[in-house]
């Protein structure tokens, strides 16, 4: 035991002694016994760290770019056909786009998707909590919670 914490302990229970003198007259020290203890707990520090995650996602075949270049073909096929008269343009346009979206070759798979995750390295440390003096004048036990 360090001479400060013999010390404080010695303080501490003659603090307690007067403490109790107001209660039950004046105490000798040989009535009064007494037991500090230092009291720890647990605690978890938690350090950020960052990571990318790659992954293997599934995608669907994007059949956008058929569809679309087919109602401009279509398009232009449709005006030209009807020169303009009933809407042949726009007709053409979306039979074009039907067909280029039934006829695309456009395949899903997978492919790579990654993001930046922040995770945390955790260490446990005991870290002092509280103390507490314990003692007995007279037959009488008391107990204080102090913080040093």
């Amino acid at each position: 035991m360090k001479f400060n914490e013999l010390y404080f302990h010695t303080v501490a229970i003659a603090v307690s002694i007067g403490f109790l003198a107001g209660f039950s007259g004046i105490a000798q020290a040989s009535d009064v016994m007494g037991v500090t203890q230092d009291h720890y707990k647990t605690v978890i520090k938690q350090k950020p760290y960052t990571v990318e995650v790659c992954k293997e996602v599934a995608v669907s075949g994007d059949k956008t770019k058929d569809t679309l270049a087919g109602a401009v073909i279509g398009g232009i096929i449709g005006n030209n056909v009807t020169k303009n008269v009933d809407n042949g343009g726009a007709v053409g346009a979306l039979l074009g786009g039907i067909i280029a979206n039934q006829n695309s070759n456009a395949t899903g798979g997978t492919r790579t998707q990654c993001q930046t995750e922040t995770r945390y390295e955790e260490e446990s440390q005991s870290v002092y909590s509280h103390s507490t003096i314990r003692f007995w004048d007279n037959g009488k036990e008391y107990n204080l919670r102090f913080t040093k």
